[in-house]
């Protein structure tokens, strides 16, 4: 796999044409160093032509370096990030011994003398300062500058890590905001920590990242959909550096339990290395390559936050597919994926509950944040089958990221008839969920919940999921009803969507999706978005009872 780490890193690098590259530059002369994209770019192409890709890219690479090893150590502009990526380029280009020693030889000069008191933005000043994950980065920064023999930080490391440590779970995951903490930033620390520990770190906090990031080590097989991707939630989400990111820490994993004599779970993680690899390529496989999970063009944002542009974000996906290669040991043999049934619920902190049986993955969040999501089941995927076709995340309300105008929450999610109109359990404001059991079974999964909206109605929804597809029984005193959101455009194709008195099916590059309900459905005449694309609402509705078959097959 190490060299396929590689080649999709030289796919993704592709994503730019060189005129871009270029102007990039040109910009980044005028205006000065303000962040990490324009390094991190320097960096992989670094990387690349040290493992006999773009050479053809070699004289710009210099000036590119000349430029980012000189205003580093002088210019704060997120520094946090690029020094790392920055000395694995100079560890690279060394190895292959790729450039001209004198020209090496200034840049370490230059990186060597960092100090990382002015150089960084975001770190502790006292171990028990309250900073979440930059202070991580700026941390990894030092200690791989370290590793290289360009300074000694071990003062400034040891002050960072334990405010870092305050912030995972009981089950090892990070809590990046005391509120909704977001599920792609429990992996960034994660990731982070891996990449300390595999390159030696050896401190007086050792033991410590150790035992949390085991923790975490079944959780993360857990959370990943059959699909090979991580879960959703939070800001951040649905990118292609995702992906990238959760193959870090499943390549560590891999090689913990190789260390410790457990081949059969090394290869689990190896399996679901390989899975998540296919998932990431498929989408690089695209004309035109595009940092986001949809088909809209790059010049509507559509999807991505304010901070999330393509310079940066495109870029980002290599760094991490860099880090997973860094980590990846190739003498390790995948073993089936798992795909057996599971059911998996997180911490209150992240209100999450994971089902999987059959070949689906279905992920629930019960206390959504509405600038990202919607509660109520966000996800249904089926392995080998589009993600988006059911559901790969929820539309959220009030979304903090670019969509289509008059956003509606959107998540497969009961309601109740009240003031006349349908009210649907998708934020906290109108309904909460209690969790009333979950189970595996041999060859199922179940969970059943409690939703109690505002005006004390309650329905109990019991969703079961196994080979035949996901069985949703809704129950009430009352009028009831059950969203169902229909996956209508991707940015480029729209799905053909039909629908009768009970049923709704979604058609979408020769697969279907198939909703089959004993109520009735209704068009709730309403659009969400989400990072995805656009969902059309329709609702299967009944009286005290309904039931819904969700199906995903070839058409």
């Amino acid at each position: 796999m190490k060299e396929r780490y590689i080649s999709l890193m030289a796919k993704v690098l592709t994503a730019y044409s060189d005129e871009h590259i270029v102007a990039y530059f040109e910009r980044v002369k005028r205006e000065g160093l303000t962040e990490h994209g324009f390094p991190r770019m320097a960096a992989n192409i670094g990387i690349l032509i040290s493992h006999g890709y773009r050479r053809d890219l070699l004289p710009l690479f210099l000036e590119m370096m000349d430029f980012c090893c000189e205003q580093i150590p002088r210019v704060k502009a997120a520094n946090d990030f690029s020094v790392r990526e920055i000395v694995f380029c100079l560890m690279e280009v060394e190895a292959a011994n790729a450039v001209p020693a004198e020209r090496l030889a200034a840049w370490k000069a230059n990186i060597a003398s960092i100090d990382p008191y002015t150089c960084y933005d975001k770190f502790a000043k006292t171990p028990t300062d309250r900073v979440f994950n930059w202070a991580l980065f700026t941390t990894v920064s030092e200690y791989v500058r370290q590793h290289y023999g360009l300074c000694d930080s071990r003062e400034f490391i040891d002050i960072q890590i334990p405010t870092q440590l305050q912030w995972f779970d009981e089950n090892g995951m990070y809590r990046d905001a005391l509120y909704h903490p977001p599920v792609m930033y429990d992996l960034v620390p994660r990731d982070l920590f891996s990449l300390l520990l595999h390159f030696g770190y050896d401190g007086k906090y050792r033991d410590e990242i150790d035992a949390v990031l085991r923790r975490a080590d079944m959780v993360t097989l857990k959370m990943q959909s059959v699909t090979g991707e991580p879960a959703f939630g939070g800001r951040s989400n649905q990118f292609l550096h995702n992906e990238a990111m959760l193959l870090t820490v499943l390549e560590f994993c891999a090689n913990r339990y190789k260390k410790e004599g457990d081949l059969a779970l090394a290869g689990k993680f190896k399996a679901a290395a390989s899975r998540a690899l296919d998932h990431l390529e498929g989408w690089l496989d695209k004309t035109p390559i595009y940092h986001i999970k949809n088909r809209f063009s790059l010049e509507t944002k559509y999807g991505c936050e304010v901070y999330a542009y393509f310079d940066k974000y495109m870029i980002t996906a290599a760094s991490n597919l860099y880090n997973a290669y860094v980590i990846c040991d190739d003498t390790i043999a995948p073993g089936e994926f798992d795909m057996s049934p599971m059911v998996f619920k997180t911490s209150d902190d992240f209100n999450k509950i994971f089902l999987r049986a059959g070949g689906y993955s279905l992920e629930f969040d019960t206390d959504a944040d509405p600038h990202y999501d919607a509660s109520g089941l966000g996800r249904v995927h089926k392995a080998d089958v589009p993600s988006a076709l059911c559901m790969s995340l929820p539309c959220p309300a009030m979304p903090k990221f670019v969509v289509g105008e008059h956003p509606v929450a959107m998540s497969l999610s009961p309601g109740i008839f009240s003031d006349n109109y349908w009210q649907f359990a998708t934020d906290a404001y109108i309904g909460r969920y209690e969790v009333l059991g979950m189970e595996a079974g041999e060859n199922s999964a179940s969970a059943s919940l409690l939703c109690r909206f505002f005006n004390a109605k309650e329905i109990k929804t019991d969703y079961t999921v196994d080979e035949s597809g996901v069985t949703i029984l809704a129950s009430g005193s009352d009028k009831l009803a059950h969203m169902l959101p229909a996956f209508a455009f991707d940015g480029e194709e729209h799905t053909d969507i039909r629908v009768s008195d009970q049923q709704l099916e979604i058609h979408y590059h020769g697969f279907v999706c198939r909703y089959t309900t004993n109520g009735k459905i209704i068009d709730l005449d309403e659009v969400g978005y989400n990072r995805n694309g656009h969902y059309r609402g329709f609702a299967a509705i009944g009286n005290k009872e309904i039931e819904i078959k969700i199906e995903l097959s070839k058409a």
